[in-house]
């Protein structure tokens, strides 16, 4: 039974409408964010609560409160002159044939205001049961107990975003997300597993207890390839691939992206690609052996020896991490290739090598090579036209994303390029970052779908919401966030903005993901 507890009184399509509450409603028990439908006489409008206003018949009144004795009069004037209205903002319409579009008119005055039921969740946002596959449940409205899905071919299609400052869970939703598509089919993934969080158990933030990771849900859908095996089999499990990379994967494309983190002079990447001219693949292997006499490379090269110097003691710490090699090994990206070809996603460990300089330096290795096997892959389809022959689609999941997609990497980094391109070679980026201002406005615009926790930087939240058609009333929204377990999703997964209590990664989850029976869930704690 639909539950009422309001009218419309007044408003606008360009600025939403007032509600008025019924007067036996408790205002108090509504929040910003509540997702409501307002009845009119051909469309019900499917709408968001952006803000909550106390109001008043005689203004004079205010001027003399009743003291805190008075009851009764308090009772009479709140009956009386009192009353609390809400600002809702319309996002969908669905008229009586149910086809669901754009708002493109407004309800009549005192069109009645319903909570929204189960079946209107599930009319917007999917039915998690439906044959497609297609709807993944990631959480309840607020103040429901009715699963909000994300439409997981529309999530694969372009690259999507997780933000939120620290302790907001920005893990836990990625997991949440990560393992629908992996349990659906809808994308392989490739996640570069910064702090060891997502691939075995990990702890849950707030709490002594730990949660399954995403290769011990998927054992046969997922690899685990290490940097640090070591600190991977302390973990409890050896990778599935230990990895070495040879100097001669390390191109200059590579070092100038981190042009930034390592504070180089322009005339020291300049350095780097006489380098290379002259001894090609082996140009890291020479720096490393000869650059101690800098002015004698230098005038080999015919490069500046201070700039050669300075290439040199940027670089040299390289050799400090064990799993970079100077000997010519197979090349780890061709493994990498191997098991995504076969749908096999992939978590990449950095273990105790968890350094900003390593991860940016090692996923921008990777990715660039992984990047040109797809372009030469969708080639080859585009010009067969073989089903068989069609790229699957990949999602390549980085954390710390600023520091990849920041104004001056964006334009040198390969991650940059696949943003740009909309998958236009079946990859995708799928980006976690506590600073979103800090990325490329650009690059942030083509971010299909976003799921927002709390931020308190004023420029983040400016910078999330750009571009959105309904950037200043979720402004409000997104001001009203708990710190945790609740986030504002918009975006191309879902059809319209709603605020979600995340679902819970617990027990029911694990065995809603169950696809092994080698997974005992019931006798595994967590």
């Amino acid at each position: 039974m639909k539950n009422s507890i309001g009218q419309i009184i007044s408003g606008s399509l360009s600025e939403g409408f007032v509600m008025r509450f019924s007067s036996q409603t408790d205002i108090e028990t509504i929040k910003s964010g509540k997702f409501v439908c307002i009845q009119g006489l051909s469309h019900r409008f499917f709408s968001i609560i952006t803000d909550l206003m106390l109001e008043t018949a005689h203004p004079e009144i205010l001027q003399f409160p009743p003291d805190e004795g008075e009851g009764l009069l308090k009772e009479l004037l709140t009956t009386n002159s009192m009353y609390a209205t809400a600002q809702l903002k319309p996002m969908l319409m669905l008229n009586s044939l149910n086809h669901i579009s754009p708002v493109k008119t407004v309800p009549h005055h005192f069109a009645s205001v319903y909570e929204a039921t189960r079946k209107d969740i599930e009319t917007i946002f999917g039915d998690e049961k439906d044959v497609s596959n297609n709807y993944f449940n990631i959480g309840n409205p607020l103040d429901m107990d009715a699963p909000v899905c994300l439409n997981l071919h529309n999530l694969a299609e372009r690259s999507n975003g997780v933000f939120g400052k620290t302790g907001t869970g920005k893990t836990f939703i990625t997991r949440l997300i990560l393992a629908g598509l992996i349990k659906s089919n809808k994308a392989t993934c490739l996640i570069f597993d910064m702090h060891s969080e997502y691939g075995l158990e990990a702890r849950q933030e707030g709490s002594g207890t730990f949660v399954k990771g995403l290769k011990t849900l998927f054992p046969s859908k997922i690899a685990i390839f290490s940097i640090d095996p070591v600190a991977t089999q302390r973990r409890g499990t050896a990778p599935d691939v230990a990895v070495k990379i040879p100097y001669q994967d390390i191109h200059v494309e590579d070092i100038m992206s981190l042009q930034q983190e390592l504070n180089l002079h322009a005339t020291a990447t300049e350095a780097a690609y006489l380098l290379h001219g002259k001894y090609k693949k082996d140009w890291l292997a020479v720096l490393l052996s000869k650059g101690i006499n800098a002015k004698e490379l230098a005038e080999e090269i015919g490069a500046h020896p201070e700039s050669i110097a300075a290439l040199y003691r940027k670089l040299k710490h390289i050799e400090k991490y064990s799993f970079f090699t100077p000997d010519p090994v197979p090349s780890v990206t061709d493994t990498i290739i191997e098991y995504l070809d076969k749908r096999k996603s992939i978590i990449f460990e950095f273990g105790n090598y968890s350094s900003t300089f390593c991860y940016l330096l090692v996923a921008n290795i990777i990715t660039r090579r992984i990047h040109s096997s797809y372009i030469q892959k969708t080639e080859r389809f585009l010009g067969t036209k073989k089903p068989e022959l069609e790229p699957s689609k990949l999602m390549i999941v980085i954390e710390e994303a600023h520091k990849f997609l920041n104004p001056t990497a964006a334009s040198q980094t390969i991650f940059g390029t696949i943003a740009r391109e909309m998958r236009k070679y079946y990859v995708s980026l799928f980006i976690i970052d506590q600073r979103p201002s800090g990325i490329d406005p650009e690059i942030l615009s083509q971010v299909g779908t976003k799921v927002i926790a709390q931020l308190s930087d004023e420029k983040d939240v400016q910078a999330v919401l750009s571009g959105s058609a309904q950037a200043n009333t979720l402004k409000t929204v997104l001001n009203s966030l708990d710190t945790k377990k609740q986030a504002l999703v918009i975006g191309h997964a879902v059809r319209m903005p709603i605020v979600i209590e995340t679902r819970t990664y617990d027990q029911i989850f694990y065995k809603a993901m169950q696809l092994d029976a080698s997974i005992n869930i019931e006798n595994d704690l967590f």
